[in-house]
């Protein structure tokens, strides 16, 4: 009887996570650590887990980002897909083409800087191949939506969002490895 009223508890504080972490309460996605701890208690963790296999059966996963700021308290998670989605997907996510490569310019040269670049630079490199008003607009997104933090001196980080949805040494071994691939074929004689 014991075991049948913990199961209950259980699967109760899974849903009960499921909720917190679903649906949209605050303009970031998710739900902070203490959020978590206030709602469902402090073995939080654990319930996190096996909801994070009940998501997998979905293609889905429970990701932990931390906020840059020291302790567990400012950690967020949320749900976001397993895996790479495949390009023809990308589409309907709502992602125009360019958008994705603007990001994907902006975070390689981030990433390439040790993590910061100063936004003039940024919008420099992508002002040579997109209309400034492109490239102004996408940066002012990505920022609202947390691929890109900037402070008050003008400078570019990786958002914490990027750091959860973002495979950046996939990113930056692609980028490298073309490039590499790029270079060999260019030293050898013509046959």
């Amino acid at each position: 009887m014991a075991e049948e009223k913990d199961v209950v508890e259980l699967r109760e504080k899974v849903a009960r996570a499921a909720q917190l972490l679903l649906y949209r309460r605050h303009m970031q996605p998710g739900v902070k650590a203490w959020e978590l701890k206030r709602d469902l208690g402090r073995n939080y963790a654990e319930i996190l887990k096996v909801l994070d296999g009940e998501l997998q059966k979905l293609g889905l996963t429970v990701k932990k980002v931390s906020e840059g700021e020291e302790g567990s308290e400012s950690v967020r998670y949320f749900v976001t897909m397993r895996g790479h989605p495949p390009v023809s997907e990308v589409r309907t996510f709502g992602w125009r083409i360019d958008d994705m490569a603007i990001l994907a310019v902006s975070l390689s040269y981030i990433l390439s800087k040790r993590g910061k670049a100063p936004l003039k630079e940024v919008e420099r490199i992508l002002g040579e191949k997109f209309p400034r008003w492109r490239v102004e607009q996408d940066i002012d997104r990505f920022i609202r939506r947390g691929y890109l933090e900037e402070d008050d001196e003008g400078v570019l980080y990786v958002g914490w969002r990027t750091r959860a949805e973002v495979d950046q040494k996939a990113l930056l071994g692609l980028l490298l490895g073309r490039e590499k691939k790029g270079k060999e074929s260019e030293g050898q004689a013509p046959k």
